[in-house]
């Protein structure tokens, strides 16, 4: 074993005096005989032109964006999902509704479950009481297809004694971002996100 002693000296100056104070800390530390110690220069930062930094900035959000569609397609594979509908438009001709609260706007797909609501809260109650309307059923006749554009489309019903509901999900590749068509009655479609989800009563 070698020792190798550190001293570690601080001065301190006060105004602009000659005279300081030294203090000397000593701390021993034990090692092998064959360890080299080495003082390591940190590298210097990488400096990237303005296009440069545009570029990686672009690959990190087509990074993310990839994760986002491996993320809702494959929950979408599974049958545990939500679209969270950010707009929505009521008939084939509508007015397209913008700014409408998410949490309260949306499908959910719980395998053999599904739920469709939206709630405008437009001043009318409407059927739900939040001026919209809400479908509750089983989920059923359930086909996804990957289609050649790498979008992911999917088709279902969701059917109870009061919902008779046909469901076309598309979601766009490359991103998490859907659109929901829903006939069976007044024509809806939905314009969102998809995110997995999993309800307490299906874990």
């Amino acid at each position: 074993m070698k020792k190798i002693l550190f001293a570690f000296t601080t001065l301190m100056a006060i105004g602009l005096c000659a005279t300081a104070q030294t203090t000397n800390d000593q701390v021993d530390i034990e090692t092998s005989d064959n360890v080299k110690l080495e003082i390591i220069t940190p590298a210097e930062p990488v400096q990237e032109t303005e296009q440069e930094i545009k570029a990686r900035e672009k690959r990190l959000r087509e990074l993310n964006d990839d994760i986002a569609f491996a993320k809702a397609s494959n929950s979408m594979r599974r049958g545990y999902f939500v679209l969270l509908a950010d707009n929505i438009q009521i008939g084939r001709s509508g007015y397209r509704h913008y700014g409408i609260n998410t949490n309260s706007n949306f499908i959910l797909v719980q395998d053999f479950d599904g739920i469709i609501q939206y709630a405008l809260n437009s001043g009318s109650s409407g059927i739900n009481g939040l001026g919209g309307w809400t479908g509750k059923g089983s989920v059923r006749n359930k086909r996804i297809k990957y289609e050649k554009n790498g979008d992911v489309f999917m088709q279902f019903k969701i059917v109870s004694g009061h919902v008779n509901a046909d469901v076309d999900i598309t979601l766009f590749h490359n991103s998490k971002r859907a659109m929901a068509h829903i006939y069976g009655g007044t024509p809806i479609t939905m314009y969102g996100e998809i995110l997995p989800y999993r309800d307490s009563d299906h874990r």
